[in-house]
């Protein structure tokens, strides 16, 4: 499998050196999976001969040139974390210029793919118009704005949707990585991610998303998630909410889509699991109290939205606050 690693000017160090050591550990552990034959031929290319990394390293970097186009194409991040500085860095002629060479080696038949800002790159080409993408989760406002064609699932770490292969923030790059060497081979991504010490397959960034961080995008938004916060163990009532906040329910299921995708209800929700994960972690309370703290009539429906949600249950969030590991027996909770 031939792969195209794009290294732009600010790129996010750690992003490239993960998808080049994890490809490159992958070819490494092909004989021992018993597939000799597999072999990730990876070249790292850029819009310059010479890259420098966000960390001031130089990287020496093939310009793409004529000759058949390769399986995949990557997009590492590039080193800007906030809308501030990203917005203008998207203007720069390189990553213009990488725009297009995206839409033109695609156009040859590669897929694509992109990890945390990076995604924000292979937007600008234009190349997930009409399809499913993730991104960094502190960057889906901005990203639902900019790309309003591009159907924002900003919860899950990867999305394939055709050609494109997309995943989240920051360390998400390991998962891109893996997400290509399951591709051809799901036997050498889970043996790759045991050699790396990660965790193979990782389904959502649910658990490390900061709520009221996206809210405070949007005064409206930021002004219902406090008025949420004061009412966790009440009912919720979108008409309440509406009147308290002087504004009328369709603007305000308007505003809680285009800032955070979700209604206002299903953002009341990801309070309710915030705060219980808050108590669980905090207090020795059993789950049946704090299920009635945060506005469930039981830990059963808590215990099942934090398995949803998170993808952990009571006594993994436990242990994880106490620093310890270890696989927990659903009957333990």
């Amino acid at each position: 499998m031939k792969i195209d690693v794009l290294a732009l000017d600010g790129v996010f160090d750690t992003g490239l050196s993960t998808v080049l050591d994890a490809l490159a550990m992958a070819n490494e552990l092909a004989p021992m999976a018993g597939i000799d034959s597999l072999r990730f031929e990876v070249r790292l290319v850029g819009m310059r001969r010479r890259v420098r990394t966000s960390q001031g390293l130089t990287v020496p970097a093939a310009l793409d040139g004529a000759g058949p186009a390769p399986d995949w194409l990557v997009v590492p991040a590039i080193g800007c974390k906030m809308p501030a500085s990203l917005e203008p860095a998207l203007q720069r002629a390189d990553v213009r210029d990488a725009a297009s060479w995206l839409r033109e080696r695609a156009h040859q038949g590669a897929q694509t793919a992109a990890a945390c800002v990076g995604t924000f790159v292979l937007a600008e080409s234009g190349l997930l118009d009409g399809r499913s993408a993730t991104t960094s989760w502190w960057l889906a406002p901005l990203f639902r704005q900019r790309y309003p064609r591009v159907t924002l699932e900003a919860s899950r770490m990867v999305v394939r949707s055709g050609p494109t292969l997309t995943a989240g923030a920051a360390l998400s790059h390991v998962d891109l990585a893996l997400s290509l060497v399951r591709s051809a081979s799901p036997e050498l991504a889970s043996m790759t991610a045991k050699y790396l010490v990660v965790d193979s397959g990782r389904p959502s960034q649910s658990a490390y998303v900061i709520p009221d961080h996206l809210a405070h995008h949007d005064a409206l938004v930021e002004r219902f998630e406090r008025w949420a916060r004061e009412r966790l163990a009440d009912g919720f009532s979108l008409d309440d909410a509406a009147h308290a906040l002087a504004t009328s329910k369709r603007t305000l299921q308007r505003r809680m889509a285009e800032v955070l995708g979700k209604t206002p209800l299903s953002y009341f929700q990801d309070l309710r699991v915030e705060r219980a994960v808050h108590l669980l972690q905090t207090r020795q309370h059993d789950i049946e109290r704090i299920a009635a703290e945060v506005g469930y009539a039981d830990g059963v429906t808590l215990r099942a939205l934090l398995r949803r949600r998170l993808g952990r249950g009571v006594r993994e969030i436990r242990l994880h606050a106490r620093g310890e590991t270890g696989t927990v027996p659903p009957a333990d909770e």
